[in-house]
């Protein structure tokens, strides 16, 4: 099994203890069996993704530094993307103002995952989009509005924010500086 796969059973595992919680209390909080959190720790199957944030929620710590401590990945302990090998994505629709640059993106056994750099202007103009991914967005600078379907959430430098592309969104910038920020989409 891929060792990144193991190493987020160790991880859960390791904050549960590190929270002083048994395996029945977190299954508990995160509303799945005993059985599954033990099959997950032990590095004998896979969550799926909304399981998953259910889980690292119910351990009370956020999903950023979850993931900052995973241990090694394919038998090497980091994966680097270097700024050169970056490329703009070129997007079907014909949003003016925003950049969508490719920085990383691995299959994690049948989990996907795809980081990018998003600049949006002041200027942009964008209807709201569908992905089929969760995505997760880490304001780098700036601000902006996410209006997910009618709700609108202000997101300022250093806020994230994190929500199931499903639902019809889009980043308004109303501000005169453009917002830049680091997107990870979760394809299911």
């Amino acid at each position: 099994m891929d060792n990144y796969i193991i190493g987020i059973g160790k991880r859960i595992k390791e904050i549960r203890k590190q929270n002083q919680q048994t395996i029945s209390e977190l299954a508990q909080k995160a509303e799945v069996s005993g059985g599954l959190i033990s099959r997950i720790e032990n590095g004998r199957t896979v969550p799926s993704l909304p399981v998953l944030f259910k889980i690292i929620a119910s351990l009370d710590v956020e999903v950023t530094d979850f993931f900052k401590a995973m241990p090694h990945m394919n038998g090497s302990p980091f994966l680097v993307s270097r700024k050169a090998d970056h490329s703009v994505i070129e997007k079907e629709d014909e949003a003016v103002g925003f950049t969508y640059e490719y920085i990383f993106g691995k299959q994690l056994s049948a989990q996907g995952f795809e980081t990018v750099l998003l600049t949006v202007s002041p200027d942009s103009k964008r209807d709201q989009v569908i992905t089929d991914a969760f995505e997760f967005k880490y304001v780098l600078s700036g601000e902006c509005v996410y209006q997910i379907d009618q709700e609108e959430v202000l997101v300022c430098e250093g806020d994230s924010i994190f929500f199931d592309g499903r639902i019809p969104h889009v980043p308004i910038n109303r501000s005169k500086t453009p917002c830049r920020m680091l997107v990870i989409y979760f394809f299911m």
